[in-house]
C-alpha cells in the first residue's frame, strides 16, 4: 500500500515549542514494521493507532526522543 508519511519529532530544546516535520511517500504493508526498520539499531518503544479512514499513527520513543509517524493512504 502507498502512503504519505508525516514524521514529527518533538523538539527538546528549552523555550522552543516547534517540532521538526518531514513528509515522504512510502510503500509498505505494515506501517509499524516500517517504523521499526526505519529506526533500526536503536532502543525503540512503539505503539500504533488505526483510524476508520485508513490512517495509521505510530508513536515511537527512540533513545528518549518522542516521534510520531502518520501514514495516510494515497
Amino acid at each position: 500500500m502507498e502512503y504519505e508519511m508525516v514524521r514529527e519529532i518533538q523538539n527538546l530544546c528549552p523555550n522552543n515549542q516547534m517540532r521538526d516535520i518531514f513528509f515522504d511517500e512510502v510503500e509498505t504493508d505494515d506501517p509499524e514494521s516500517y517504523v521499526r526498520a526505519y529506526l533500526k539499531g536503536k532502543a525503540v518503544e512503539v505503539s500504533t493507532q488505526q483510524s476508520e479512514n485508513g490512517c495509521v499513527t505510530v508513536f515511537a520513543t527512540c533513545d528518549g526522543l518522542n516521534q510520531k509517524f502518520v501514514f495516510t493512504p494515497i
